[in-house]
């Protein structure tokens, strides 16, 4: 039993390192954007290209590569995975131009759905029953670390020795997570021989339709609100230059712990979860329309905001239950959904700021996000409570 406990910690830890690799590159190069552009020779807004390209290729990437991947073992699949991710990070190395950036982020952002689907998947199912959501947590929390620890880092080094440096350790640390995967992980098998066809009925079931859309709006209310957090820092407060990267810090410190509660109130109920996380979000978001030109109280609303962004957890807990045999898809397309909420609220919340409704508008339209998405998990706990003579998922 011990043998088997540690080669379960030592599996999470491998996961929870790609998973942290994913998290510095996704957001460390956002901190880089000014410099590469000026090394480049381009603009901020053209430079701008190779983090919407990130973006794309994980909306892209997270069906795509999950319903090939059926056809290989999960473990071979996490490994190519992350091997895909280390040389796409060399290209954005290598890079001479802006386009082949471009083309190298649009590549590194491919495996990021369904790898950290997948290993959210694949740590679940090893894990003892009642210990499933601590598992997935536990993957997911290389992610919020990332934000607490690698991004500010990777941003240090990038800007002390070059922009490039930052893709250089990303590369060092896929390669370490693939190793390590190849190494300690477990063989878990299904018991079906793989099948691309099975995965793709994910997208005719409702019940997964429905969880997707969950935090696929729902979500949009913590991006609403962290997207324009630096510029309503910047306009309405006469914070110090150090209080930004704080407040952003704080952010991840609460992420990173609400991911350990996310993970223990999933093993409790995966809707109440939801409903839990989802009624924070909104208060939060609320709280901060009221602290606006308070720089210490707005860093500590985000903190307590980032307590909340564990949603990605029950939601995901759920698509197992309801998935069937479309695990993978489901898993990958749970990441491609609050992707979508990366662009929903921002996008939102910038409509309302050009209305000239002021800063506190982005807190009005997390809110909202926030409210609409507990509308849908109304609407989702009410369509699971229908008789079909299924057994009822658990958590229910």
């Amino acid at each position: 039993m011990a043998l088997q406990d540690r080669q379960a910690t030592l599996t999470i830890l491998s996961l929870a390192l790609g998973a942290f690799a994913i998290g510095v590159t996704e957001f460390a190069a956002m901190g880089l954007l000014p410099y590469y552009a000026a090394d480049l020779g381009v603009t901020e807004p053209e430079a701008g290209h190779a983090v919407s390209a990130y973006a794309l290729g994980v909306v892209v990437g997270a069906p795509v590569l999950a319903v090939l991947g059926a056809l290989v073992s999960r473990k071979t699949l996490l490994i190519l995975l992350m091997a895909l991710f280390a040389v796409a990070n060399v290209m954005a190395v290598l890079a001479p131009s802006l386009p082949l950036l471009v083309a190298a982020r649009f590549l590194a952002g491919l495996p990021h759905g369904a790898f950290l689907g997948i290993a959210m998947l694949f740590a679940a199912e090893f894990s003892p029953p009642g210990r499933k959501g601590a598992g997935v947590a536990q993957v997911l929390m290389g992610l919020t670390i990332a934000n607490v620890v690698g991004v500010p880092l990777a941003g240090a080094i990038g800007q002390a020795f070059g922009w490039r440096w930052c893709f250089v350790i990303v590369t060092g640390l896929a390669i370490a997570s693939a190793l390590m995967i190849a190494r300690v992980a477990p063989d878990v098998r299904t018991g079906r021989a793989p099948s691309p066809l099975r995965e793709l009925g994910a997208l005719a079931n409702r019940a997964v339709w429905m969880t997707l859309l969950v935090g696929a709006v729902g979500f949009g209310g913590v991006f609403a609100v962290y997207a324009y957090l630096t510029a309503a820092m910047l306009d309405a407060t006469s914070a110090p230059s150090w209080a930004i990267p704080l407040a952003l810090s704080a952010f991840g410190v609460g992420a990173t712990a609400g991911t350990w509660v996310g993970g223990r109130l999933t093993d409790w109920s995966r809707f109440g979860a939801s409903l839990v996380l989802l009624i924070g979000m909104t208060l939060m978001s609320l709280v901060y329309t009221l602290v606006i030109g308070n720089w210490v109280a707005m860093t500590v609303t985000v903190m307590a905001l980032g307590l909340t962004a564990s949603l990605a957890i029950p939601l995901q807990m759920r698509l197992m239950d309801v998935a069937g045999e479309a695990q993978t898809l489901a898993a990958a397309l749970n990441h491609a959904a609050f992707n979508a909420a990366n662009a929903l609220g921002p996008w939102l919340a910038g409509l309302a700021l050009a209305a000239g409704h002021g800063w506190q508008a982005t807190g009005h339209v997390g809110a909202v996000l926030s409210l609409a998405g507990i509308a849908m998990l109304g609407v989702a706990w009410l369509d699971a409570r229908r008789p079909r003579g299924l057994v009822a998922a658990p958590g229910m």
